[in-house]
């Protein structure tokens, strides 16, 4: 077996006599296109909402939250899957985000949160971590929905153009003010007051309304 193996490493090495360069080149070019057909499958295959909730601290936990909001189905029929909150949507973003959840790979193995006592002591460093996350890239997984560019201001109540003009003005992150939009909060935050929601409340009570 050894002299197999030896065997086959200087055929491997030697400069190829009898093949010509452009052989070389079509058999390099298509084992790229493969590697890289394969690569892009498995990549998007685990950014599927069925992969997402592959493990149970997924699937009973922050999944079965999600089933009572407006992303799970708002009025009209449209729903926002996992990745489509968690996974930026550009492929250089994407991939780093990937990378990051490796970290997320090893937990689901070594059972960090495999329990429901488990994922609710972790639940509030779990959420900041994703907060931080989420304000470090001015929430970019929310604006491939929710552009401020793109909202119509004339159609909103009165009530929602008083918080959302200041913050758009500051081009503010969504996350700042609406955490627990799709998930409970941690119980360590259910008395809480959101410094950003409280600062766009004092900035929204000074102003004065347009009557038209």
């Amino acid at each position: 077996m050894i002299s197999f193996f030896k065997s086959l490493w200087r055929t491997l090495s030697r400069p190829p006599v009898h093949i010509s360069l452009g052989v070389l080149i079509i058999a390099g070019f298509t084992a790229g296109v493969i590697f890289w057909g394969g690569f892009n499958t498995a990549l998007e295959a685990t950014n599927t909402e069925a992969f997402c909730i592959g493990c149970h601290e997924m699937k009973d936990n922050v999944y079965q939250e999600l089933q009572g909001t407006v992303h799970w189905e708002n009025r009209t029929g449209v729903r926002a899957t996992c990745p489509a909150c968690h996974v930026p949507h550009k492929w250089t973003d994407k991939i780093a985000r990937k990378m990051q959840a490796s970290k997320e790979v090893w937990g689901a193995v070594f059972g960090t949160i495999d329990t429901r006592e488990k994922f609710l002591g972790k639940r509030l460093e779990l959420a900041q971590h994703e907060w931080a996350r989420f304000s470090a890239n001015k929430s970019l997984e929310c604006r491939s929905c929710h552009n401020y560019a793109s909202m119509k201001w004339e159609l909103m109540s009165d009530k929602a153009r008083r918080f959302m003009k200041p913050a758009a003005e500051r081009d503010q992150s969504c996350i700042d003010c609406h955490k627990g939009i799709a998930h409970h909060l941690p119980d360590e935050m259910n008395t809480a007051v959101d410094p950003a929601l409280g600062r766009l409340i004092s900035e929204a009570q000074g102003q004065r309304l347009e009557v038209g």
